[in-house]
């Protein structure tokens, strides 16, 4: 069986002791390299290529954030998952717009992290549950501003299947590659998805995604 290798960034070294201890008892897990910033992070990342990084937001210099854009531009095989103290929503949406795949709380991660890093390893989303607050407090704000551009059924499905990609955290060539089109008729199909419902960035398309069920996170 392929172990899913983890690289874990926390600028706490109790935190990641316990954290790699709680990983390496999974018979399905290796902890394969640490980094105590986000600059370390980016470096093993490149060196020894993880499946997924469990990344740490708040780390002095390059935070996990631009971490995580980075990891994400060099290394696109390697998904992010934030691990922070804080039910954040500018953060959540930070991440997600940045690249990353999933956000647990510290708080649970003796409960939520081994599942999450499982669902990210398989390219799947991982939100922590109290997000459903932000989600329903978005889409009830776009009702109140009587946003009429958020209609699933003016989007092709092939528009679709790029839409629900996009916000699973797919790059663009991993798209091209998935629906065998060229990457120029991907960055077209998105185009023409954030004008048809009117977004403006990664993170709002994933909220959009989120609304309608085209993602389905364990939450």
């Amino acid at each position: 069986m392929n172990k899913i290798r983890i690289l874990l960034a926390d600028d706490h070294a109790v935190l990641r002791a316990g954290l790699k201890m709680l990983i390496n008892s999974q018979p399905d897990m290796d902890v394969v390299g640490e980094a105590s910033d986000g600059a370390t992070a980016v470096r093993q990342s490149e060196t020894l290529e993880p499946d997924v990084v469990v990344m740490d937001i708040a780390m002095p210099g390059v935070n996990g954030l631009e971490a995580t854009r980075q990891i994400r531009k060099r290394q696109q095989r390697t998904r992010v998952l934030a691990l922070s103290m804080h039910a954040n929503e500018e953060y959540l949406f930070q991440l997600l717009q940045a690249g990353g795949s999933g956000y647990v709380l510290k708080k649970a991660a003796d409960v939520e992290l081994l599942d999450a890093i499982r669902m990210i390893a398989r390219g799947e989303i991982y939100l922590y549950p109290e997000v459903t607050k932000y989600l329903v407090r978005d889409y009830l704000q776009r009702l109140h501003e009587g946003d009429t551009n958020v209609a699933l059924d003016t989007l092709t499905d092939r528009e679709r299947e790029v839409l629900r990609l996009v916000a699973e955290g797919y790059t663009t060539q991993e798209i091209a590659q998935q629906l065998v089109l060229s990457p120029k008729t991907v960055e077209t199909h998105r185009a023409h998805i954030m004008d048809k419902l009117g977004l403006r960035s990664r993170s709002e398309l994933v909220r959009y995604a989120l609304r309608k069920g085209l993602l389905t996170p364990d939450v």
